[in-house]
């Protein structure tokens, strides 16, 4: 098939969706298909205004205005999107929770009678009763499009919103299980090692985030070592440093920033236990990351990590910060009982791996050519 990817955000931007969408297209363009990418985010050039270039050997158009903060806007796009869509075979839209370039698409695609699938990757939480009003995902469903979300979680305000009307599939965030298998263990000097990976910024939580292993420090004895390491960037830095200054962490908590994918796997290798607070996690790429390296996840009841983490077998899905806290002691003082979490999550293969994943399209694929060779 000749598949067409529309994100609001792709590479050289990084974040989850980017980097899923990539992937995804280097898996489908293994498995004989061809892809092209549109998206509203500039080159690594400057690439703008309907410019291409070649990234990774797809081919990618950028679609992109000169606005401020490289916004992901442009009205114009679907002029010049509908002669390049037009002998694709299927378009895939990627939805965040602020998408106008996909949204954009997405009208584009159903007013030219493209078979279409969307993906959401994001919690709609409160917005979900905006978008019901809205009736747009209704009208998308009416016109055939073959929705889906990353987890169950994720997928339930749409099954709501579309009640028995339409099928809402899940087709979950895809990893390179090999490729993130550790290569060395952590360290046996009496420290435990906890680690995330996320942006800094509220919505991911890193503020309560330190309250909670503070709070697990006081229950963890004192005799055992603990040291937290926050990967990531983000606007609330500054109220991260704060923070850790104010409540005396720095001696054991370390904030180094962004880290590549290939210092990330050093990362985890060399860690214990990964932490994963969020609340609107929709999926949790960096948690399912992390478990594939073997570490026991503690996250939040609710979220997408419940996807890969199964509780109390392989880490931890607490009710609330307290909760994750408790958790995390528990697992920093038992060595055991985190050595028999990392033997299970190194033993069992997730069930999220790109294979499973890019077969997962294509039959979300089939599911949109079918539904609109029926209309």
């Amino acid at each position: 098939m000749k598949v067409a990817l529309l994100s609001d955000c792709y590479l050289p931007r990084l974040g989850g969706i980017e980097v899923q969408v990539h992937d995804l297209a280097a898996r489908l363009v293994q498995r004989g298909h061809r892809v092209e990418v549109f998206t509203a985010t500039p080159g690594s050039h400057g690439e703008r205004y309907g410019g291409t270039e070649v990234v990774d050997g797809v081919t990618v158009h950028r679609m992109a205005l000169q606005l401020p903060w490289d916004l992901p806007v442009n009205p114009w796009a679907p002029v010049q999107m509908r002669k390049r869509l037009a002998d694709v075979d299927v378009v895939h839209v990627h939805m965040g929770v602020i998408s106008p370039f996909a949204v954009d698409g997405a009208l584009l695609a159903t007013r030219m009678g493209l078979p279409t699938a969307m993906t959401w990757h994001c919690m709609l939480d409160g917005l979900a009763p905006v978008v019901s009003a809205l009736g747009v995902v209704r009208h998308w469903a009416r016109r055939g499009m073959a929705m889906s979300a990353v987890s169950d979680v994720a997928a339930a305000p749409l099954r709501r919103i579309l009640g028995t009307s339409a099928e809402v599939a899940v087709l979950p965030n895809g990893i390179d299980v090999d490729a993130w298998r550790p290569t060395r263990c952590p360290p046996d000097d009496g420290t435990v090692r906890i680690v995330t990976a996320m942006r800094l910024a509220g919505r991911k939580r890193p503020v309560p985030m330190l309250r909670v292993v503070r709070r697990a420090r006081e229950l963890v004895p004192q005799e055992v070592g603990l040291h937290v390491e926050v990967l990531g960037e983000g606007p609330a830095r500054a109220t991260v440093e704060r923070f850790v200054h104010e409540h005396a962490m720095a001696g054991w908590v370390s904030l180094p920033g962004r880290v590549s994918r290939d210092e990330l796997k050093l990362r985890y290798a060399a860690a214990d236990i990964y932490i994963s607070p969020g609340k609107l996690e929709s999926f949790g790429i960096a948690a399912l990351e992390a478990r594939t390296a073997g570490l026991p996840v503690v996250g939040r009841q609710g979220s997408g990590v419940g996807e890969f983490v199964t509780d109390g077998v392989n880490g931890y899905l607490a009710r609330d910060d307290d909760a994750m806290a408790t958790a995390l002691a528990r697992l920093a003082s038992d060595a055991p009982l985190r050595a028999s979490m990392t033997a299970h999550n190194l033993d069992h293969r997730p069930a999220q791996d790109w294979e499973s994943v890019a077969a997962k399209a294509e039959g979300e694929y089939l599911r949109a050519i079918g539904s609109r060779a029926r209309r």
